[in-house]
């Protein structure tokens, strides 16, 4: 019964899928450098915990074969299809990463939906940002958009990309900001 309950759900997010600037120039290249996160979960996990109760809203997270309820969970990225179609990044990018989380909302996706991925060594953080953005603001949605798309560097190896509603990105951006040290918006811009 909860596992049907919880795949009417994770339906339920991916049939809604469709209806629902630089700042500072930050991006860095993730080569050699160490986090003090050992996998990408972490690093969501550390946002989700910042979040006042009163704010924090229905989410879902992981890939649909291991998804979590209420949490951030972890991303199977051999899973390129769902990276794509769930998390908007482009197919150009999945040789970019080597590890993923995410958590979207509960019944609509595009009110928010939030990734964070470890880069590979190697791999040019701002050239990441630029094609995700991209692929977001290119992006054809079916009935509703989201209003903002925002990327955040988490110390050279991890990149943080978001898109929903205002308010929600603006909240999780702050909390993010707040619980990862050193962590810097590299692209935040309205999507139209």
């Amino acid at each position: 019964m909860r596992k049907a309950a919880l795949f009417f759900a994770i339906m339920m997010v991916f049939t809604l899928f469709g209806c629902g600037g630089k700042q500072d120039g930050s991006g860095e290249s993730t080569d050699g450098k160490e986090s003090k996160y050992a996998e990408s979960l972490e690093v969501l996990d550390a946002v989700v915990k910042a979040y006042a109760e009163e704010d924090l809203f229905s989410i879902y997270g992981g890939n649909q074969e291991n998804a979590v309820m209420d949490a951030p969970g972890k991303f199977d990225i051999s899973k390129t299809e769902e990276l794509a179609y769930t998390l908007g990044l482009p197919e150009s990018q999945f040789s970019s990463i080597d590890d993923a989380a995410s958590m979207v909302h509960m019944m609509n996706a595009n009110t928010f939906t939030g990734a964070v991925y470890r880069l590979k060594d190697g791999t040019d953080m701002d050239a990441f940002a630029d094609a995700v953005e991209s692929g977001i603001l290119s992006k054809q949605w079916v009935c509703g958009q989201p209003d903002t798309f925002i990327v955040i560097n988490v110390d050279g190896k991890y990149v943080i990309t978001a898109y929903g509603e205002a308010g929600i990105i603006e909240t999780f951006k702050n909390n993010a900001l707040s619980a990862l040290d050193g962590a810097k918006v590299i692209t935040e811009t309205p999507v139209s």
